[in-house]
């Protein structure tokens, strides 16, 4: 074995420990190497991120409905149609089968922006006559919803092929308005009248109406009742005789007490079925609080309040200065014989009402008018015990109007004066 001088070992030996050191310093600077390229390569992918997402919320101010858009067309197909192609809005205007250059087809296709809907009767052919003339005056859309099958007998009248006419036999109002009236083919209307047939209009005009309604910000609205010639349900609808409108009525003799501190319907916020004019907005809400299988309404007015776009107690109200008489007709089971009787004494004097007739000439309780009104009673029933189960299921649902101390799962059977809300009807 070779042998090496002392100082040379030491120097193997140190050279040995140098390499160690060496190498040891060399993974070092290769690990920091590799960490500081880490923390390049994270700065950059941040700065990438950052940048796309402050890009997209700017791009999402400038064109807010873009994003919107482009998700419905990712996520929603109808069919194999391209999106362009699709249209989800009708409207009720009626259209010519040729093009005409005459100028009033081109004013008549962006005259009519409201609408009156009517549950109608031969029966009622001259209310029902007077109270058309008045809403074409205005330019108004007309849907006459047949009760009766009765369609023919309507031709004479000027006005007859130009509204609309469906026909079912013996349906109400309210199950036309939820099969005829959908949100999306009444949407370029921007009020909605649903009346009943039974109004006398003297003294109501359809234009000065809507502009009080416009100019107080009414959602949902309906003309007062002339006092002395209506059958009057609830107070607040009884006409002042001075101002434009009311939003609330004060009355502690009522079973159900209005004072200030107990707003809400029937004391505020509320109108009633038979006259009722809503908002574009209102009616998309209306719509789906009318229920499909209960075609009577009852209890249906109690909650419109809801269908505000704000405080009830602002948004809803009775106007006075135009004004409606209530006739009170019961359309619905009565027999033809019992309604003609009332018709002929309505038809030879304005001042006949259901309010003062004699007792032997009123439209008699039918046996079709009992089974009408037990059906209604059972419908309400049914109202009351959906609105409740639908507070009780919807646990994210907060009352706008209760206190926020008050159980969420009040009942609408507190708030009703009566189970014959809309007895008019039925």
């Amino acid at each position: 074995m070779a042998s090496f001088p002392a100082d040379e070992a030491q120097v193997i030996l140190r050279f040995d420990d140098t390499g160690m050191v060496a190498g040891n310093a060399g993974k070092m600077n290769s690990s920091a190497c590799m960490i500081a390229m880490a923390v390049v390569m994270f700065f950059i992918v941040y700065k990438m991120t950052n940048f796309q997402h402050e890009h997209t919320e700017m791009e999402s101010r400038v064109h807010p409905f873009d994003s919107l858009t482009e998700a419905s067309t990712e996520t929603i197909r109808i069919g194999y149609l391209p999106q362009g192609i699709i249209q989800s809005h009708s409207d009720m205007e009626l259209k010519p089968l040729w093009f005409t250059k005459s100028k009033t087809v081109e004013k008549n296709e962006h005259a009519h922006r409201n609408l009156l809907a009517m549950a109608v009767g031969i029966k009622q052919k001259k209310n029902v006559d007077a109270i058309v003339n008045k809403f074409f005056s205005e330019n108004f859309t007309v849907i006459l919803f047949h009760y009766d099958r009765n369609v023919n007998e309507w031709h004479d009248l000027w006005w007859s092929d130009s509204v609309i006419h469906i026909v079912a036999n013996a349906q109400t109002k309210w199950w036309f308005a939820k099969r005829f009236l959908y949100p999306d083919v009444v949407s370029i209307y921007d009020y909605i009248f649903l009346w009943d047939e039974d109004l006398g209009v003297d003294n109501f005009h359809p234009g000065r109406y809507l502009k009080i309604m416009e100019s107080e910000g009414l959602d949902i609205s309906q003309p007062a009742l002339d006092p002395d010639l209506s059958e009057i349900h609830h107070k607040i609808t009884i006409r002042r005789s001075k101002g434009n409108l009311h939003r609330r009525v004060s009355d502690s003799r009522t079973r159900r007490r209005c004072s200030g501190a107990n707003d809400g319907p029937p004391c505020s916020g509320f109108v009633e079925g038979m006259a009722p004019v809503f908002s574009r907005s209102a009616w998309q809400c209306v719509w789906h609080l009318i229920q499909n299988d209960l075609i009577h309404g009852w209890g249906i007015d109690f909650k419109l309040g809801y269908c505000a776009q704000g405080n009830r107690n602002k948004r809803v109200g009775v106007i006075d200065s135009e004004y409606v008489v209530h006739q009170g007709i019961k359309t619905l089971g009565g027999s033809s014989t019992e309604q003609n009787t009332f018709l002929r004494r309505v038809q030879t004097s304005r001042s006949v009402t259901m309010k003062n007739l004699p007792q032997s000439e009123r439209v008699g309780a039918s046996k079709g008018r009992i089974q009408v009104r037990k059906q209604a009673t059972l419908e309400l029933q049914k109202f009351q015990e959906r609105w409740n189960r639908a507070i009780k299921e919807d646990k994210d649902w907060v009352d706008p109007f209760q206190p926020r101390d008050s159980s969420k799962n009040h009942t609408l059977k507190n708030s009703t004066s009566s189970p014959c809300t809309q007895c008019h009807n039925a």
